[in-house]
């Protein structure tokens, strides 16, 4: 990866676009957003995979996630809260549960910051009706 640098912060060419990323949210997003989003998206990735592999369908999934920051120590990110709404049709909630502690130990990016950062994770079924 290759970073350049732009007048308030950092830019990186990909496959699929260029990403500016700075301090400030009017020029980019903001290193601490791009963080979350690994988290939760690595997060919510592996957990669909697992869902898919045990031929689980969903009809819907959305990762809401909360983020506690130390103003102290430099805005270091303490606490990521992601919160799965899952929506579908004959959802067992232990095994959802379990695969959600599945995910957990498969997500890279929260097994590179298990250590850092205290990752919860919760969950919420919404059983939809024909």
């Amino acid at each position: 990866m290759r970073f350049y640098l732009k007048d308030n912060g950092m830019r990186i060419r990909l496959n699929y676009g260029e990403l500016d990323i700075s301090g400030d949210e009017n020029d980019g997003y903001r290193p601490f957003q791009l963080m979350v989003a690994s988290i939760a998206g690595c997060s919510s990735s592996v957990f669909r995979k697992i869902l898919d592999k045990q031929r689980i369908k969903i009809d819907d999934l959305i990762v809401t996630a909360d983020v506690e920051r130390n103003p102290d120590e430099a805005n270091q990110i303490e606490k990521i809260s992601l919160h799965f709404t899952v929506k579908g049709y004959h959802l067992d909630p232990e095994k959802m549960h379990k695969n959600l502690a599945l995910t957990r130990k498969n997500c890279s990016m929260i097994r590179s910051v298990e250590n850092s950062i205290q990752i919860e994770e919760t969950i919420d079924l919404i059983e939809l009706s024909k």
